[in-house]
């Protein structure tokens, strides 16, 4: 395969949004990997993520990691030039993205469905916090509110406490959806020539990945409780310390997997047809008297013999690993990217095309672009 030829798969696809933060930068930089021409339209004091922190060259590692390959111009929203502006573009656009609060363009002139309207091949996409309609749809939401909002919070943590997932989910997975989403629909229209209209909130995105305990809880009765690192419903399913206070991590799927784990890794064959651990309910049930079994083994050897073991048996494990071991990980890969600062190495993108991951491009400056898109749709 040609090495580039990923990269043209939306190639003419225009994508012109107004965005900030992480949700929707994060659908428009996967439309620019593969190939779209993305319009990044900003504040004039340029988006907001580019100063969360200043730990890439003096960039934010936010904006780094989701705006490479874009054209960056800022404009004044309150200016009814550089509304019609990004009118103009928007009727000349395929995809039109945007993540202002529920209703703020349509009061500026940039309603969707007049879009829409004008440009009927147009797809258009709002993000929100919480949706287009409903009691909550004008409440404030980030990524950690949300966290809180989805119950989230009340299953990640310690039984101790809740606890924060530490990156931000609720963007990210509002961003994946709203990038699915746009695909889909630019399918569609390949198919009826009409763009449509596309909602992906915070809540409801993260709502949908917590199907499993929300199903668990309201249909089987299951108080599902914060457990650290394990699993609140497959057992064993988490971190075991080994000799020397390393954890290493282990999971059982089958019934095939656990008495491998007692034969051959344990070594105590018995253990299989211990009616308090004969299958994963009944191991769940008496989980404090299982960990004591495997703790009882573990705790005698290195966290390397035990792994060596668990190799052997074929069963599934792996390290609790700090950043630096993410860093130097012999799975890892990279993608390279220009800045306005210099060269950054980012950990790449989850899919390859044929065996081929995207290659980097450029992050802009703020209103880079600008000049030359206004010439471009001058009026």
């Amino acid at each position: 395969m040609d090495s580039a030829a990923a990269q043209r798969d939306l190639e003419g696809i225009l994508v012109v949004s107004v965005e900030q933060a992480v949700a929707a930068p994060y659908a428009s930089c996967r439309l620019a990997d593969a190939g779209a021409r993305v319009i990044k339209v900003e504040r004039q004091e340029g988006d907001f993520a580019r100063r969360y922190d200043r730990h890439v060259l003096g960039q934010s590692s936010y904006f780094v990691w989701l705006n490479r390959g874009k054209e960056s111009i800022a404009v004044d929203l309150r200016d009814p030039q550089d509304v019609a502006l990004i009118r103009r573009m928007a009727l000349q656009a395929d995809v039109f993205i945007q993540n202002a609060a529920p209703g703020v363009l349509a009061k500026l002139g940039l309603d969707m469905t007049e879009l829409r309207a004008a440009n009927p091949k147009l797809i258009t996409c709002s993000i929100s916090g919480y949706g287009e309609e409903g009691p909550l749809k004008d409440l404030k939401a980030y990524d950690l509110l949300v966290q809180g909002e989805t119950g989230l919070a009340g299953i990640t943590g310690t039984p101790a406490g809740a606890g924060r997932v530490g990156v931000s989910v609720c963007d990210i997975a509002a961003g994946m959806t709203a990038h699915q989403a746009i695909l889909q629909a630019l399918v569609g229209r390949a198919r009826t020539g009409r763009g449509r209209h596309i909602a992906v909130s915070l809540f409801h995105a993260l709502a949908d990945w917590m199907n499993v305990p929300y199903l668990q809880h309201v249909m089987g009765g299951v108080e599902v409780k914060r457990v650290g690192l394990n699993h609140p419903t497959i057992a064993p399913y988490g971190a075991y310390p080994c000799a020397g206070g390393r954890d290493i991590l282990i999971s059982i799927q089958n019934e095939r997997e656990w008495r491998r784990l007692c034969e051959e890794v344990l070594q105590r064959p018995g253990l299989a047809d211990d009616p308090r651990f004969v299958d994963n309910t009944a191991r769940v049930a008496n989980r404090p008297a299982l960990d004591a079994e495997i703790r009882a083994v573990f705790t005698r050897h290195s966290r390397e013999e035990i792994a060596e073991r668990l190799e052997a048996a074929r069963i599934a494990w792996g390290r609790i690993n700090g950043l630096d071991d993410l860093a130097a990980h012999a799975q890892a890969r990279f993608v390279a990217v220009e800045t306005p600062r210099g060269a950054v190495t980012l950990l790449g993108p989850g899919a390859l095309h044929d065996g081929v991951a995207p290659t980097g491009a450029r992050v802009p400056e703020v209103n880079e672009h600008g000049a030359a898109l206004r010439a471009e749709f001058a009026a």
